[in-house]
């Protein structure tokens, strides 16, 4: 990972600490693909990902989230809970535009239907 990407993990980990979510785990890798960040609110845990683009000439941070890389999420997701059999979770995404912590969107339970 680039500085660039490594800071706007950093200003997500503290949105989220700040939020009173406790971070388990950045940047953790399985087979199947990295999770950012691993955090727990209130019993359930958050996998959270973090999207930054600078550029929109090819799309912002929300259209980078493509449905491979939302499967790769998932699929490390489940590989995860496999240690904690019946945890609640939910995926949260932050979108960045640029490295400006007023600018971050949080998006709660982005793939909740």
């Amino acid at each position: 990972m680039n500085r660039t990407g490594a800071r706007a993990e950093e200003l997500c980990a503290e949105l989220l600490r700040r939020a009173g979510l406790r971070i388990l785990a950045r940047n953790w890798r399985c087979r199947h693909g990295e999770i950012d960040l691993v955090a727990e609110e209130e019993g359930t845990l958050v996998f959270a990902e973090v999207r930054l683009r600078h550029d929109a000439r090819f799309g912002g941070a929300a259209e980078s989230l493509t449905a491979q890389k939302r499967a790769r999420l998932v699929a490390a997701a489940r590989q995860f809970l496999a240690a904690r059999p019946g945890a609640s979770c939910r995926f949260d995404v932050l979108l960045l535009d640029a490295l400006d912590a007023r600018r971050v969107e949080w998006i709660r339970d982005a793939f909740g239907e």
